[in-house]
């Protein structure tokens, strides 16, 4: 089995597979009479099929502890995926790479903890893990265009599991 150390999420070492969704990542505005600074435009929202539709979703997650054994990854490759911690600790992400033939690149498969305030988007044909809440129960919101057809979510079981720890 091989090991993963899982790293802190930055928006650089995410870049690859999408956008980190957090305040002060770029530029803000004053809003709501001074009350507030909004972030606009903080992850690209996209989907190739325009029959489809936005589902915003609620994940409840149950706690985790690193080690954990990531033994399959999904991806959606007509949609963004977007994650937005509502309720959480720590959480872990973990993704990988294309390869030419459209599998995931699991020799290449990285991970990281995030902390609350974090969110993800993962960019469309993202290969990426479920989400899993560390240290404590977790609850996410969740964004993604769909439309009850195999293009909502591809599914690969891994040949060997990759062990992800700290």
């Amino acid at each position: 089995m091989t090991d993963v150390k899982v790293v802190a999420l930055t928006a650089g070492a995410f870049a690859p597979f999408g956008r980190v969704v957090s305040a002060g990542l770029q530029p803000g505005a004053a809003a709501n009479q001074g009350t507030a600074v909004r972030f606009d435009f903080c992850a690209e929202l996209l989907s190739t099929r325009p029959h489809s539709k936005a589902n915003l979703a609620v994940f409840r997650s149950v706690a985790r502890a690193l080690p954990h054994e990531v033994r399959l990854l999904e991806r959606h490759p007509c949609s963004t995926q977007v994650f937005l911690p509502m309720i959480v600790s720590r959480y872990l992400v973990c993704v990988a790479p294309t390869l030419p033939d459209g599998g995931p690149d699991v020799a290449r498969l990285a991970a990281f903890t995030c902390v609350p305030g974090q969110g993800v988007a993962y960019a469309p044909g993202t290969w990426h893990h479920p989400m899993v809440a560390l240290d404590a129960p977790g609850e996410f919101a969740m964004l993604a265009w769909e439309d009850g057809t195999a293009l909502d979510c591809e599914v690969r079981d891994l040949s060997q599991a990759v062990r992800v720890v700290e």
